[in-house]
C-alpha cells in the first residue's frame, strides 16, 4: 500500500507530503527563508492609523470650539429715519361735499333726466316719481283754503255789521235815555204843581204817561244794545272759526304740497352724478325705522378728495391732525399723491361689524381700528369714490439717527441676564457640603421678572446683552437713543439664534450671512 500522506507544520503553513518512509529528521532538513508582512495589512494599518489622527484634528477642534454660536452681524449705522402708519381705505369726498339721495315716498319712477357722470348744480330738477294722488290732493287743498277765506270774509262782514247794529243800538239808548231824563223831571216839576192845585189833573196824568213811555222806551233801547252786543260776539266767534278753517287749510294745503314735493328729486349740492342704480318704471320705497329709502342716485363734489383710511389701535396714538401722507391709489399705479391728516375718528370701530363701540355697546376682545382722513393736496381729475387706496402718514422724523435693525432688538429678564454666568459658580456651590443656596425674597422675584430691552453687542468674540432705549422706529430700522455707539457691531439674526442666544456667549460669524462689514474677532 502506499504510504499515507503526513502534514508537517511550517510556521504560519502546513506542508502535506507523501510519506515514502520513515520522515527525516527535523535536524536534517533545510533552513526556511522567513516571508515579511502581507502587503494589505500594511495598507490596513496606515489606513486607521490616518483616521484616527484625522479623529483626533477633529475632535481638538470642536474642543476649542465648544460653546461657540453661529450668528448674523450687522453694525449700529446712522441715517434719517422716518416713523410710518400705513393703512388701507378707500377714496371719498368729504362727508359735506357728497350726498345719497333717498326715495321719499311709494312710487314708480316716471322720468330721470341725467346720467352717471354729469355734473349737475345744487336744484337741478334730476328725477321725478308718480304723483297723481299727491296732484290732487293739492288742488283738494287749494280749493278748500278758497272756500274757508270765503267763509272768513263773510264772518268778518257779519261782525262789522254787527258792530254797526250795535253801536245804532247804543245811539237809541243813548237818546232813550235823555227822553226818559226828561219825561222824569216834567213828571217831578207837575207832581209838585198838582199838589200845589197849580195845574189840572189831566196835565197830571199826561206827564206820568209820558214818564211811563220814556221808561219803557229806555229798557227798550238797553234790551237793543245787549242783543247787539251779543251779536257782535258769535259774528266774532264765527269770524275767528273762519280764520281757523282757513290757516287749518293753508296747513293741510302745504302738507299736500310737501308730499308732492317728495314725488321730485333734485340736486342737493353742486357736483356730479357718481351713482344712478335705478331706471324709468322702477318701483321705490321710503325708510322704515332704521332702514333707509331706496337709494336713487349719489352726488358728490369731487373738488376735494380724500382718503378714509383705518388704522390699527397700536398706532393711532401716534397720528397727529396735519401729518403729512403719501397716498397710493390701486386705480392710478406707479404714481404717489401728497396729503395731511384732516380728520382723526374718536371711536374704534369693529372689523367684523364696521361699527363703533359706541354705537354696538359691547366691547370685546377683538382688535380695533379708527377712522382717519387724509386730504390730497392735488387730486387727479379722474380719480372716483370707492377706488381703494393705501396711505403712508410719517408720524416722526429723525435727522441722522444712531439705528439698529429692528429684528436685532430682543427681550430678557433680569433673571436671565444675573443667572448667565453664574453656573459654574451654582455648581461649586451645590457640589460643596454644608452649603445651601439662599431662598430669594419676593421683592428679588419681582425685580427678576423685570424685562430688559436690548440687543447683543459682539465684543471680542462674545455676544454681550446690552440694553437700550429706543426712540422712533422705522419700517426696517429702530433709532437708539441710549446704549450704543455708531460702528458697534451686533447680533442681527437668526430668529432663533436670538429666541435662545444667552448673555455673554462665545460666537462666530456666520458665512453668507449678508453681512458687508468686517467680521467678529474671534
Amino acid at each position: 500500500m502506499d504510504p499515507m500522506p503526513q502534514t508537517t507544520e511550517l510556521g504560519l503553513g502546513r506542508v502535506d507530503e507523501l510519506q515514502l518512509g520513515p520522515a527525516p529528521s527535523r535536524d536534517l532538513l533545510p533552513p526556511r527563508k522567513e516571508k515579511g508582512m502581507k502587503r494589505w495589512k500594511k495598507i490596513l494599518l496606515i489606513i486607521v492609523a490616518a483616521a484616527v489622527l484625522t479623529g483626533l484634528v477633529l475632535g481638538g477642534i470642536a474642543w476649542s470650539r465648544r460653546g461657540v454660536v453661529a450668528v448674523q452681524i450687522g453694525k449700529v449705522i446712522r441715517q434719517d429715519l422716518a416713523s410710518i402708519v400705513t393703512a388701507s381705505g378707500e377714496i371719498k369726498p368729504p362727508s359735506n361735499q357728497w350726498a345719497n339721495v333717498n326715495a321719499n315716498s311709494f312710487g314708480k319712477i316716471t322720468e330721470i333726466l341725467v346720467k352717471e357722470g354729469d355734473r349737475v348744480k345744487r336744484g337741478q330738477l334730476l328725477l321725478k316719481t308718480e304723483s297723481v294722488q299727491q296732484e290732487a290732493d293739492v288742488k283738494a287743498q287749494e280749493a278748500a283754503l278758497l272756500t274757508a277765506r270765503a267763509d272768513a270774509s263773510a264772518a268778518e262782514a257779519a261782525v262789522a255789521s254787527s258792530s254797526a247794529n250795535l253801536k245804532t243800538s247804543q245811539a237809541d239808548l243813548a237818546q232813550s235815555r235823555a227822553r226818559y231824563n226828561q219825561s222824569k223831571d216834567d213828571f217831578n216839576r207837575a207832581e209838585q204843581l198838582f199838589k200845589d192845585r197849580l195845574i189840572a189833573q189831566q196835565v197830571h196824568d199826561q206827564r206820568r204817561s209820558d214818564y211811563a213811555v220814556a221808561q219803557a222806551g229806555l229798557e227798550s233801547a238797553q234790551a237793543r244794545v245787549t242783543q247787539a252786543r251779543a251779536q257782535v260776539e258769535q259774528a266774532t266767534y264765527n269770524r275767528d272759526m273762519a280764520k281757523a278753517r282757513v290757516a287749518q287749510n293753508q296747513a293741510q294745503l302745504i302738507r299736500a304740497k310737501d308730499l308732492r314735493s317728495k314725488t321730485i328729486y333734485t340736486s342737493p349740492l353742486d357736483g356730479i352724478i357718481t351713482s344712478l342704480p335705478v331706471h324709468v318704471g322702477e318701483n321705490v320705497v321710503p325708510g322704515i325705522q332704521n332702514q333707509p329709502g331706496s337709494v336713487l342716485f349719489q352726488v358728490s363734489d369731487l373738488s376735494v378728495i380724500t382718503a378714509e383710511v383705518k388704522v390699527d389701535e397700536t398706532d393711532i396714538v401716534n397720528v397727529k391732525l396735519g401729518q403729512p401722507a403719501e397716498v397710493n391709489i390701486d386705480a392710478i399705479p406707479n404714481k404717489t399723491f401728497k396729503g395731511h391728516v384732516t380728520e382723526i375718528g374718536q371711536s374704534a370701530v369693529s372689523r367684523t361689524t364696521g361699527q363703533t363701540t359706541s354705537q354696538s355697546g359691547a366691547s370685546n376682545e377683538e382688535a380695533k381700528d379708527f377712522k382717519v382722513v387724509v386730504t390730497l393736496d392735488d387730486p387727479p381729475s379722474n380719480v372716483r369714490p370707492g377706488l381703494s387706496t393705501t396711505a403712508k402718514v410719517t408720524t416722526a422724523t429723525r435727522q441722522n439717527a444712531v439705528t439698529v435693525p429692528i429684528q436685532a432688538l430682543t427681550i430678557r429678564t433680569r433673571r436671565e441676564l444675573e443667572e448667565t454666568g453664574k453656573d459654574a459658580k451654582d455648581k461649586a456651590l451645590a457640589a460643596g457640603p454644608g452649603v445651601s443656596t439662599p431662598v430669594a425674597s419676593p421683592k428679588d422675584k419681582e425685580k427678576g421678572k423685570e424685562e430688559l430691552q436690548g440687543v447683543f453687542a459682539v465684543r471680542k468674540g462674545r455676544a454681550v446683552f446690552v440694553p437700550v432705549e429706543t426712540g422712533i422706529m422705522g419700517s426696517t430700522d429702530v433709532e437708539v437713543v441710549k446704549g450704543l455707539e455708531q460702528g458697534e457691531e451686533m447680533v442681527t439674526g437668526s430668529y432663533q439664534v436670538l429666541r435662545t442666544l444667552k448673555n455673554n456667549t462665545k460666537v462666530k460669524v456666520e458665512k453668507n450671512s449678508g453681512d458687508k462689514g468686517p467680521a467678529a474677532p474671534r
